[in-house]
């Protein structure tokens, strides 16, 4: 346990201080906390923060990646025993997804030692609550999205206090809100225009010349290594899902036709149904319903988008069209914070209630003329009026 130990605080001392917006919306009295979140999405530096900055360092926290060759001869029980009678109280456990029997094990660490908290993170594909073991009735689960626009701010100018609002406030107040932004960020259209590009992942920090790089490793990362420990996807079958995102890259927004679409391939509709569901779990692509379709395992999805606008800028390269990044941006935003469906009139319709029509300065309200709680979402636009609101600010959400 004492490498452990070592390993932890060489971590620390080497700790980013920009913190994602998740730190400090979790409550961390929760016995067993559950972090999911796409590779890339920081969730390994969220553990490292909560110790630096909430928990105290002298030997009542450890933090363990489950895939430490340290677990090659020791399993998460003896080490969670260990470290209770060393007087641990708080193990926070990384990548669960790789570690076999995690969720056996994890119920038995929480049940036999009462005064421990444990928080672990695993990939977005897994779900926690099909493991081995129910821990739905123990384990509180949070999903970390990727760097919103926001937080990309802060990161960029050193801020650590911008505000962020809910959906209904912005709708209401969006002129007096983007005035209220002004000190934060000077030039909103400049900054919104990189985030587009390389703003998504936390990553982008170390060097943004090679981000693009970085972001396709990452991308073969979950297809190669995620999908095989969570899912038991074999390499050549995860080589057919890459054909299958390329396809999607290439036409997204994409009405799929899925026997088309299978046959281009030569892979299976069941099979095809299944790579699409995968691909949304990983945070990946999004898809989209109409609110009225019901959603099934086997349920065709009516729209496909990547998953973010990083994505079609490295995926599309340079066929990354305006409209594209546009509506994917609106729609990753709300993704895990709103229901979102594709609208009847109009581009989405959130909660079931706001719908929204996206485009650029020439845009009108035409398409959505009648339509109760309807926006138009401009981008090229500082601030708005009426019903007009300008698409970077909704990326103040989180």
């Amino acid at each position: 346990m004492d490498e452990l130990f070592s390993l932890q605080e060489q971590l620390l001392e080497t700790l980013s201080s920009k913190k994602r917006y998740l730190l400090n919306e979790i409550d961390w009295s929760n016995r067993l906390i559950g972090i999911k979140g796409a590779r890339g999405s920081g969730k390994t530096t969220l553990l490292l923060q909560y110790i630096k900055f909430k928990l105290p360092r002298e030997k009542e926290s450890l933090y363990a990646t489950l895939d430490d060759l340290y677990f090659l001869e020791n399993n998460l029980v003896s080490l969670a025993k260990e470290f209770v009678l060393r007087g641990g109280t708080n193990l926070l456990l990384d990548e669960v997804h790789k570690y076999p029997n995690w969720s056996r094990e994890l119920k038995l660490v929480y049940d036999q030692f009462p005064n421990l908290h444990i928080i672990f993170t695993s990939s977005s594909i897994l779900e926690i609550y099909k493991g081995e073991s129910d821990l739905s009735r123990r384990a509180v689960v949070y999903n970390l999205k990727e760097l919103s626009f926001r937080e990309f701010i802060q990161f960029e100018q050193n801020h650590d206090a911008i505000p962020k609002y809910e959906l209904l406030d912005l709708l209401k107040n969006h002129k007096q809100i983007a005035k209220d932004l002004k000190p934060y960020v000077q030039n909103p259209i400049k900054y919104f225009d990189a985030y587009l590009k390389y703003g998504a992942y936390p990553y982008y920090l170390e060097n943004k010349n090679s981000y693009a790089i970085k972001l396709n490793q990452t991308i073969n990362l979950i297809l190669e290594v995620d999908f095989n420990a969570v899912e038991n996807i074999t390499f050549e079958d995860s080589r057919k899902i890459k054909k299958l995102l390329v396809a999607i890259a290439q036409s997204a927004p994409f009405i799929p036709n899925i026997t088309k679409l299978s046959e281009r391939l030569g892979i299976s509709r069941v099979f095809l149904l299944n790579a699409i569901k995968l691909l949304n779990r990983a945070d990946l692509v999004m898809e989209l319903y109409k609110p009225t379709k019901g959603i099934g395992a086997f349920t065709k999805p009516e729209k496909l988008y990547l998953n973010n606008p990083n994505l079609v800028y490295v995926l599309r390269k340079q066929n990354a069209e305006i409209g594209t990044l546009r509506e994917t941006f609106f729609a990753n935003q709300m993704k895990h914070l709103y229901e979102i469906h594709l609208a009847e009139q109009g581009d989405f319709i959130v909660d079931r209630t706001y719908t929204f029509e996206i485009g650029g300065k020439g845009k009108s309200s035409k398409q959505i003329q009648g339509v109760e709680n309807s926006f138009v979402v401009r981008d090229d636009m500082e601030v708005g009026s009426l019903n007009v609101i300008p698409l970077y600010l909704f990326g103040f959400l989180y």
